[in-house]
């Protein structure tokens, strides 16, 4: 847990992160590191390496494994160390607060600041890395890859993408990045999941959430993993949130993911609100946006 993590700063040293590190490295070239590699790696003496093995596996940071050698690898826990420690360093934050969100394939904390932000781990292959692998496109290049770059890869592109979109599109504001972590604005809202529309606001809240998918896809996004768990309702409006699976609008699937985003989306008002919300041109509304035309209340 990144808490615990959190409570272990003050007491690493320098020279744990220099380990830390240096695990990093090494596992770019392998899964598990060798012992005789890590004073290279981390640019420590043996006898130094052996203190800092010692004191960051009681931490949780790091596991050992003997296989036909010693061999040592990050946890995530380990590499959440070495991000905190990074923005504490140019000072993006100065502490951590209470859980926002934890799920599969994220956690997002609550994190202090100069204002209340929300720090983002990306989890993506840790637990389930082949399967991830196969869905992710920003692996689909690598045949060896790590969970440390699949995780690293899907927060930046969701820095990217929060970057390009915001602020034309209603989306948390992106602050800083490192490794597998995004620093972005804290929303205040409700998961449009857990919301009860009344049924006056139905209808223009649909309209709403298509409107800002229609803006993405003219600053050239498509989101490709809508849901009515990454849309947060609040009385000023709704933001879209999960970016990570995020195409540019040239992809070649595109306009195959964009129609997935309006059916889950439209989809979800019909399940919850079907005698408001009856039949939708799924394919009109997709055409509308592509073409920048998107109507007000494009349900009728």
């Amino acid at each position: 847990m990144v808490q615990n993590v959190a409570s272990e700063m003050a007491d690493l040293e320098d020279e744990d992160f220099y380990l830390l590190s240096g695990l990093e490295q090494g596992m770019r070239f392998s899964k598990w590191v060798a012992r005789p590699k890590l004073p290279e790696f981390a640019e420590l003496t043996d006898e130094e390496v052996e203190y800092r093995l010692d004191r960051c596996e009681r931490r949780g940071l790091l596991e050992r494994k003997t296989i036909q050698y010693e061999g040592f690898r990050l946890t995530f826990e380990g590499y959440d160390a070495l991000a905190l420690h990074t923005f504490a360093e140019r000072e993006s934050i100065e502490g951590m607060g209470a859980p926002l969100g934890v799920g599969k394939e994220s956690d997002v904390y609550e994190v202090r600041s100069y204002k209340p932000l929300a720090l983002k781990f990306h989890r993506e292959g840790y637990t389930e890395f082949r399967e991830v692998n196969r869905e992710r496109e920003y692996t689909a290049d690598h045949e060896h890859v790590s969970w440390m770059y699949t995780a690293r890869k899907a927060a930046e592109r969701e820095y990217e993408t929060l970057e390009a979109l915001y602020p034309t599109v209603s989306v948390p504001q992106p602050h800083d990045h490192n490794r597998h972590a995004v620093l972005m604005e804290r929303i205040d809202g409700v998961e449009l999941a857990r919301t009860k529309l009344t049924e006056k606001q139905i209808l223009p809240v649909l309209d709403l959430v298509l409107d800002e998918v229609s803006k993405a896809y003219n600053e050239g996004y498509v989101h490709a993993d809508m849901s009515e768990y990454n849309i947060f309702i609040a009385e000023d409006g709704v933001t879209v949130f999960d970016w990570p699976q995020a195409v540019p609008t040239e992809h070649e699937n595109s306009k195959e993911l964009l129609k997935r985003d309006v059916e889950n989306t439209v989809g979800h008002f019909q399940r919850k609100y079907p005698n408001i919300v009856g039949e939708v041109d799924i394919d009109r509304v997709v055409d509308e946006i592509i073409d920048d035309e998107l109507s007000a209340f494009a349900h009728n």
